[in-house]
């Protein structure tokens, strides 16, 4: 900047000559001022040496990064990565690969200008100045069998091995309480664990997973846990910026044309997968997560529509299960009661064919035993006297003879009621015989429940079509649970039979005044083996058993319930219909 100091004449009072100064002196603290802090002049770089041929170094057998291939040459990440860079540079390069702790000690000399595979640290920092260009994550490896190791933390009184020189080589002696055992490569640091020597080896990821498979060390393992991540970087010596730039300068190219990511997933990309863009990702799901999705949902939909599925055929199995165990019960007792019955219809035919003779007889003695009375006075028949015998004798032999007909009543309704019918063939009944029928058959059951019970039949009660024996069956389940619901012998029940208000169907109502059902439990009242009566012996089947034969009739059974103050059990049947031919 250019100032200029413009000297006024002596004209003017001194007044003005002092302003005019003051200005002066302005102008001069704003020129220093601007001037010193002014940007100094970028320093340009050093042209490229044509002529020069940079020294790039590196370890010999440390792949996928860099290593000799089997014909001796320079092979791998760094390595491509590296010509690429001095190709779009214009740069002289030649490579020369061996022993790792060698060439690092070749760079902090001069000998070497650059190391592609030098992982970034504080330490290394005052030494060296880097580009990085990728992460590298190292591993701890064990033989199977051994304890895993997560963390360097976990090696702690352990021997574990690296490489001399290594990133891992500095890390572990800064953490201290380690005892770090030294070798050239990574290879030679698997084979000495493989081979039963030392506890762990502690070594870059991709290299020991390729080491591992291409030397068939098979008894080595890795945690899959990254026990620390470092920067991948170019390493120059300190101070050597123009190399710096070039190499970075070159980095950027090579990434921006796309260039950088072919190499990358040319060596490591197989091995080690890198994070996607969302751009990337989403494609993915688009493709492969959400067509996954859907499959998924409807496998998941189908699945549970399939156990619902087997649930339910689990349930019918079960209760055809219970039926066949039922049916076969019921033969075995069909069986047993055929003789039985004969056994006491035999005694019990006597009785019914005795007691009317011995009751014709009492009658043509009459006259004799009266007139033996009017001569003789009272005597004893049968240890008591005759005049109070006289009155008794009919009435034992009527009770005798209706005695009688109630056994053999009886034992044809229990034989009717045990006797399988597997025929299932449909007749045309009177459901209020059948009520009738299952009344007698559970009057005990009845008696002990209840003092009052009453069945009320309607005399022009339409008839239906059905197996007696099955509906009787319902009839004396529903019976029967009613006494079982009662409390008190003073509680009711009642049996009623009417034509429904629709004249489509004849309705049986067995209504108690017993407990009561609770909300909850009517709904499941007919599932299978569902029953609140389980610690007095109850199944759980009757009424489930019940169901299905009622729904083989084409009828519905229906239960209404108030806690407390009873159940309605409604049985309907449709009424039966004559065709016309």
């Amino acid at each position: 900047m250019r100032t200029c100091f413009i000297f006024m004449g002596s004209a003017g009072s001194a007044q003005q000559r002092a302003v005019k100064l003051a200005g002066m002196v302005l102008l001069l603290l704003v020129s220093l001022v601007s001037q010193a802090f002014l940007p100094e002049p970028a320093r340009a770089l050093t042209p490229v040496d044509s002529n020069k041929t940079y020294i790039v170094g590196g370890d010999y057998y440390y792949p996928p990064y860099e290593y000799l291939d089997e014909e001796g040459n320079p092979a791998g990440y760094n390595v491509e990565l590296t010509r690429a860079i001095a190709e779009v540079m214009g740069l002289n390069i030649e490579i020369r690969l061996g022993n790792w702790s060698e060439m690092r000690t070749a760079l902090e000399k001069g000998e070497v200008d650059v190391l592609p595979g030098t992982v970034f640290t504080e330490e290394r920092q005052s030494v060296f100045d880097f580009v990085p260009h990728a992460l590298i994550h190292q591993s701890i490896f064990y033989r199977k069998g051994s304890p895993s190791a997560k963390s360097v933390d976990d090696l702690v009184g352990f021997e574990a091995i690296v490489q001399e020189a290594g990133s891992m080589h500095d890390n572990l002696v800064k953490h201290g309480g380690i005892t770090v055992i030294l070798t050239d490569t990574h290879a030679n640091a698997l084979r000495l664990l493989a081979s039963g020597k030392h506890d762990y080896a502690v070594v870059a990821n991709l290299p020991g997973l390729y080491l591992g498979r291409k030397h068939r060390l098979s008894n080595i393992v890795t945690s899959g846990k990254t026990a620390v991540s470092f920067k991948y970087c170019y390493a120059v010596k300190k101070g050597n910026a123009e190399l710096q730039a070039r190499l970075n300068e070159g980095l950027s190219i090579l990434k921006n044309t796309g260039r950088y990511q072919e190499i990358y997933d040319k060596w490591l990309g197989v091995l080690e997968p890198r994070t996607p863009s969302w751009t990337r990702i989403v494609k993915i799901s688009m493709v492969v997560v959400v067509p996954l999705v859907l499959m998924m949902g409807a496998i998941l939909m189908w699945n549970r529509t399939l156990k619902r599925e087997v649930a339910n055929r689990t349930r019918e199995l079960h209760l055809q299960q219970q039926q066949l165990i039922q049916a076969d019960k019921m033969a075995s007792l069909g069986i047993l009661v055929s003789g039985v019955a004969h056994e006491i219809n035999n005694p019990n035919s006597l009785v019914l064919l005795n007691t009317p003779v011995i009751m014709d007889s009492f009658e043509d003695l009459w006259p004799i035993l009266e007139g033996y009375y009017e001569q003789h006075g009272d005597f004893l028949v049968g240890g008591l006297e005759y005049t109070r015998m006289r009155e008794e004798i009919p009435h034992m032999l009527s009770e005798m003879q209706a005695g009688g007909k109630r056994i053999k009543h009886i034992v044809e309704d229990l034989k009717d009621f045990s006797r399988i019918d597997n025929s299932r063939q449909m007749e045309v009944m009177d459901l209020n015989e059948v009520v009738r029928a299952a009344a007698r058959l559970v009057d005990n059951s009845i008696k002990k429940a209840t003092h009052c019970f009453s069945v009320s039949c309607s005399d022009s009660l339409c008839k239906v079509r059905g197996n007696p024996q099955r509906i009787e069956q319902v009839v004396v389940n529903l019976i029967l649970n009613a006494c079982q619901a009662l409390s008190a012998p003073d509680q009711c029940i009642a049996l009623k039979t009417f034509n429904s208000p629709d004249r489509k169907g004849v309705v049986l109502e067995v209504r108690d005044e017993g407990t009561g059902i609770d909300p909850d439990h009517l709904p499941h009242l007919t599932d299978p083996f569902f029953t609140t009566k389980r610690d007095t012996g109850g199944t759980g089947l009757g009424l489930s058993v019940s169901t299905t034969i009622v729904n083989e009739h084409g009828g519905v059974l229906d239960f209404v319930s108030e806690p407390g103050e009873g159940t309605t059990a409604s049985l309907r049947l449709p009424m039966f219909r004559r065709t016309r031919p």
